[in-house]
């Protein structure tokens, strides 16, 4: 069975690829100037999509490179 994409489960695959503490990360912060690029970007969907986010496209995240965003779309929650 998939796993469960919560807030704390986006917020730490983020900062396991960025190799930072995930409260480094604010929720409005542009992950691109964290150092986040598109190889990453797809590492990360590949994870959720097994976790259960079956519909997330690299468009759906690249547009906006946000920690808030990216949890409001993953986790049906507001931004």
């Amino acid at each position: 069975m998939p796993q469960t994409l919560s807030p704390e489960r986006i917020r730490a695959d983020v900062a396991e690829l960025l190799d930072c503490d995930p409260a480094e990360i604010a929720p409005d912060d542009n992950l691109m100037d964290h150092g986040l690029d598109s190889v990453r970007i797809m590492t990360l969907i590949e994870r959720w999509r097994a976790a259960g986010a079956a519909t997330v496209e690299f468009p759906d995240l690249a547009e906006r490179p946000e920690l808030g965003y990216w949890t409001a779309l993953l986790t049906g929650g507001s931004a």
